[in-house]
C-alpha cells in the first residue's frame, strides 16, 4: 500500500486552524459541535477532535466510531460519558468534571449527557477522520416490521414510536421536541443510571449514516 507523506516545504502546509470555522452540527446557540480533521489541518496526522458544547440534559446521541477510539476530556461544566462494554454486556456510566477524562474503545456504543449548563467537552480520536454511525439513523432507516419481527414486538407501536425520528439527531432531544414528547419512562431510568456517582453536588440530567464527518448533517438553527 502506498504511503503518502506531507511535504513540509509546500506553500499549502497548515499548522494552525480555528475550529469555530468548521461547524459539524448546531442545534442552537448553547448546543453545537465544531470539528477538526486532516481536512482542515493537513499536518494533523492520525488524530482529530470534536469541540462539543452542551447545556443541561442535552445528549450527544448514542453512536459508534467504527474506525477510532475516543478520549473525552471535560474542559468545563460536567457530563456523564456512558458506554456499553460488549464483552461484559454492562452499561457503564462515568461522570467527568474539568480536567477529567473518559475513554471509549474503538467501535463501542456510547453517548454523552451534560449535567450542567455551559459544558464544554473535547473528544479526541486516533483517526484522521473518525467514522460516525448514530442510533437515529439505524432507528429511522430500519423498517419497523424488521424490528417487530426480530424482537417479537407490536409493529404498529414500533412504527408509531419511531415515526418522529425523521433526521439524524446528533444532539438530542431535537430542537422541535415538546415536553410531552419525552415520555415519562425517560426520567426514572436516567436517575437510576447515575445514582452511584462520586460528585453528589452535580445535578442529574433533565428530562444519515455518515462515512466520516463529511456527510451533510441536519443542522437545526
Amino acid at each position: 500500500m502506498a504511503v503518502s507523506y506531507m511535504d513540509f516545504t509546500s506553500p499549502s502546509v497548515q499548522f494552525t486552524y480555528d475550529t469555530r470555522n468548521n461547524n459539524f452540527f448546531r442545534k442552537d446557540a448553547n448546543n453545537y459541535i465544531n470539528a477538526l480533521s486532516v481536512n482542515q489541518l493537513n499536518t494533523l496526522g492520525n488524530a482529530s477532535i470534536l469541540d462539543i458544547f452542551l447545556s443541561t440534559g442535552n445528549v450527544v446521541e448514542p453512536h459508534i466510531h467504527q474506525n477510532a477510539s475516543e478520549l473525552v476530556y471535560c474542559v468545563s461544566g460536567a457530563a456523564v460519558v456512558s458506554l456499553i462494554n460488549p464483552f461484559t454486556k454492562k452499561l457503564l456510566n462515568f461522570p467527568i468534571q474539568p480536567g477529567q477524562v473518559a475513554n471509549v474503545p474503538q467501535g463501542w456504543w456510547h453517548y454523552e449527557i451534560a449535567t450542567v449548563d455551559n459544558t464544554h467537552l473535547i473528544a479526541i480520536f486516533d483517526a484522521p477522520i473518525p467514522e460516525f454511525i448514530p442510533a437515529s439513523d439505524m432507528l429511522r432507516l430500519t423498517p419497523a416490521n424488521v424490528f417487530a419481527h426480530t424482537y417479537c414486538l407490536n409493529e404498529a407501536k414500533v412504527k408509531d414510536t419511531l415515526a418522529p425520528i425523521t433526521n439524524t439527531v446528533v444532539i438530542g432531544p431535537p430542537a422541535n421536541c415538546k415536553p410531552n414528547q419525552v415520555q415519562g419512562a425517560t426520567t426514572a431510568p436516567m436517575q437510576k443510571a447515575y445514582h452511584h456517582r462520586p460528585y453528589p453536588d452535580t445535578p442529574y440530567p433533565s428530562n444519515t449514516i455518515g462515512n466520516g464527518w463529511e456527510y451533510a448533517p441536519y443542522n437545526h438553527y
